[in-house]
């Protein structure tokens, strides 16, 4: 059992940056790999970023490539994404999950309730 939470989202100008963070509570989720995504209403939920627990790679979409970095904290049990370079069209609600196999199998078993970003020029 793992309950994931998400932080950080807010109203940033283009070009700047935001840390989001996800806490996980009732279990530790060290040994999961864990996934970013992010989804404007009506729209599909689009991959971001994902790292896995064995070796710690993380892998990113084309679209922020270069721009986020993800990053695992297991002691604090808690992942971030961080976002520089921030553009209009990152604007969405951003989700992360966790999963035994996600990162690499692209299953995810939780969820958080995910925190909006809003980019602006």
């Amino acid at each position: 059992q793992v309950q994931l939470g998400e932080s950080g989202g807010g109203l940033v100008q283009a070009g700047g940056s935001l840390r989001l963070s996800c806490a996980a509570s009732g279990r530790t989720f060290s040994s999961y790999d864990v996934g970013w995504f992010r989804q404007v209403p009506g729209k599909e939920r689009d991959f971001v970023a994902c790292m896995t627990w064995t070796s710690g790679r993380t892998y990113y979409a084309t679209s922020v490539k270069g721009r986020f970095t993800a990053s695992r904290d297991n002691a604090e049990n808690t992942v971030y994404l961080h976002m520089n370079s921030l553009r209009p069209e990152d604007t969405a609600v951003y989700y992360c999950a966790a999963g035994p196999s996600g990162c690499r199998a692209g299953s995810y078993d939780y969820w958080g309730q995910g925190t909006q970003v809003t980019v602006s020029s």
